[in-house]
């Protein structure tokens, strides 16, 4: 009789906990006064820094080298920046019924996010998909939400989300011209960003915690967090989980109709239904200003949705049949070469005993 082995560690982001616990603490001590305009200051430096690393990490060489597989990219950019966006504008229609007002903007909000770059890496890896493929995906459509995202939300959201004239010099000024820097820079940078990597990624998720905690921090003060009820939450919940299943069985069934390969679809499925945390919080931050801490809230609960849900579904891709008598045939070949390597090693042997019995025979006739 088997034992029930319990799971080793949680499908829990800890990062995703460091969050919750900076929002706990936005919402205990939040940023007043004289602190609120410091805490806003460091914010808006922070995003400034956070986009420059992210323009001297992105390798625009890499990402032209995976142009050739054109036909993969447009897929996952299609449906980063045109399928999820429609599914959210039709959400539309659960307001009042499930969402409030700014809860749909968030939610609307996450979908004009672009697309993860290490998690979908990761669950391609897992799933035995095409990770060169996740790898310059994730790069394009980081590339191009830096630009399309501002663009969709002036264009989708309009006045709901504070966007005006002054949103686009703001963004050009946090957003783009700090990439833009770490662009034109890599050369120089992009061998100490590459050998301390773990240490800037450590500032990275810092500074976005600073976000998050100047945009709580203001929401508290005044009072947006009174809109959210348990139940405007659990509603919240069940429509991100549909949003997320929908995503999931387009970018799979989809690239199967448009004849992609099995590790070209899973590079899609991983790459094409996935919303990046770490571009969407320092963007809200900038286009929604007071109501920031209600526009990111749905964009935290999906990241943490799609990880569990994507770590679960790349489990169960990496045990596909094909991919199992895949390794079978590899596991019989590799026996069969070893094998055969043996036999070739013991005929050598009796070979080699032979000829000193041959000489000594001929020796003693002699």
């Amino acid at each position: 009789m088997k034992r029930l082995r319990r799971p080793r560690r949680l499908p829990i982001d800890p990062y995703i906990l460091l969050l919750l616990g900076t929002v706990g603490l936005a919402a205990l001590l939040p940023a007043r006064g004289t602190g609120a305009d410091i805490a806003s200051g460091a914010s808006t430096a922070a995003i400034a820094f956070l986009f420059f690393l992210y323009g001297a990490r992105l390798s625009t060489r890499e990402a032209m080298d995976g142009v050739r597989h054109w036909r993969l990219h447009v897929t996952v950019l299609a449906c980063t920046f045109v399928v999820f966006p429609l599914l959210g504008l039709a959400s539309r229609g659960l307001v009042p019924v499930l969402l409030t007002d700014p809860l749909h903007q968030g939610l609307l909000f996450l979908t004009l996010v672009p697309s993860t770059i290490q998690s979908s890496i990761a669950f391609t890896s897992i799933a035995r998909g095409n990770v060169p493929a996740a790898i310059c995906a994730g790069s394009f459509s980081s590339l191009v939400g830096i630009v399309v995202t501002p663009l969709l939300a002036a264009a989708l959201l309009g006045g709901a989300g504070g966007f005006s004239a002054d949103s686009v010099v703001e963004i050009v000024l946090q957003l783009l011209v700090p990439f833009v820097a770490g662009q034109a820079l890599r050369r120089w940078i992009g061998g100490f960003v590459a050998r301390h990597r773990k240490a800037l990624g450590l500032v990275d998720r810092g500074s976005i915690l600073l976000v998050v905690y100047t945009a709580f921090s203001e929401g508290m003060v005044r009072g947006v967090w009174h809109q959210v009820s348990p139940v405007r939450l659990a509603g919240l919940l069940a429509v991100e989980a549909v949003l997320l299943a929908v995503m999931l069985l387009l970018t799979w069934y989809g690239a199967k109709t448009l004849r992609f390969g099995r590790e070209d679809r899973i590079a899609i499925q991983f790459a094409g239904s996935k919303k990046s945390l770490a571009a969407g919080l320092p963007m809200a931050s900038v286009l929604f200003g007071a109501q920031a801490s209600l526009a990111v809230l749905p964009l935290m609960l999906f990241h943490q949705m799609q990880l569990m849900v994507c770590a679960v579904l790349a489990k169960r891709r990496s045990r596909d049949p094909e991919v199992v008598a895949s390794e079978d045939s590899e596991d019989s070949e590799d026996s069969e070469d070893s094998g055969e390597s043996e036999e070739t090693e013991g005929s050598e042997e009796s070979e080699g005993s032979a000829a000193p019995a041959r000489t000594t025979v001929g020796t003693g006739r002699r």
